[in-house]
């Protein structure tokens, strides 16, 4: 597949246009948000941009980046037009065909056993009281164009479904409390969050692997103290019950939370991480 028309050229320095902030919002929802007559438009990197093509997660865009030359960590413009109303499965099959054509972009993927951190059950068959069964829960709204800014996301208030849209993650810091949920998920996306929110907090060294065995889709919404995502010193987790457990220590706050309230902790193991292999990638040729 491919666009009906396309143009490629470096981006101009300065602020991102709203244009590019929607664009990196498209990306990145792993929803089916579609955009407005099919039409991609705005600035962003050349990893993003395969990030987005391959639906590739977040361990696997890390170890991408170390592949790529260093002209590519520079912005390009695309500005794409797809024939007629494209799933979002569709607009990356034609931006891999845009990558190929304009960037002589080639790819392959291997399985590599390298070391993991398994996301399992703490007790076989328990979930935790905030891991539902999809079904269990809210049903989705339905999907609306991705045009235009989005409202601020609210915190989660009791009695009404967090975050309010379904298919991709959110995550939402305020003065009383710091939250990522995702509604009508996989446990495989669910390890994809775990791994993004872990590794920006430093809890999180290895790829995150789902190996809890459960099928299906769920909602899930784990809550962590206001302030966890600052540069500041980090808020402490006591458990009164447990005063001398080592896991209330600030650098193990992370998997205190995941066993408390999505009755899931992290075992370090060995597992085969798909990854993606750059074979050839060029400047981009003219529009």
């Amino acid at each position: 597949m491919a666009f009906e028309v396309a143009s490629v050229k470096p981006a101009q320095p300065g602020p991102p246009a709203l244009t590019s902030v929607t664009l990196m919002r498209y990306l990145f929802n792993l929803g089916d948000a579609k955009p407005p007559g099919g039409r991609l438009s705005g600035s962003s990197s050349i990893l993003n941009y395969i990030y987005f093509a391959w639906k590739l997660n977040v361990s696997q865009s890390e170890g991408l980046r170390r592949q790529l030359p260093k002209w590519a960590n520079e912005n390009y413009e695309i500005d794409a037009k797809a024939e007629g109303n494209p799933t979002k499965d569709q607009m990356r099959l034609m931006m891999q065909s845009l990558l190929a054509e304009r960037f002589k972009l080639r790819v392959h993927f291997e399985t590599r056993e390298v070391p993991v951190l398994a996301l399992v059950l703490v007790k076989p068959g328990k979930l935790g009281p905030k891991l539902i069964p999809h079904s269990e829960g809210p049903r989705c709204p339905e999907p609306v164009e991705d045009t235009g800014p989005l409202p601020a996301l609210p915190p989660p208030e009791p009695g009404v479904a967090w975050p309010p849209r379904c298919g991709g993650s959110a995550q939402r810091g305020a003065s009383n409390g710091t939250w990522l949920g995702s509604r009508d998920t996989t446990l495989a996306l669910l390890a994809n969050d775990v791994f993004a929110l872990g590794f920006s907090l430093g809890e999180v060294d290895k790829p995150v692997v789902d190996q809890t065995g459960l099928q299906g889709r769920f909602d899930f919404m784990l809550e962590l103290p206001p302030g966890i995502l600052s540069l500041g010193p980090r808020p402490r987790n006591p458990d009164p019950a447990n005063p001398d457990d080592p896991l209330n220590e600030p650098a193990t706050f992370f998997p205190n939370a995941l066993r408390g309230q999505l009755g899931l902790k992290l075992v370090r193991s060995r597992g085969g991480v798909r990854a993606l292999i750059i074979d050839h990638i060029e400047t981009p040729s003219g529009n």
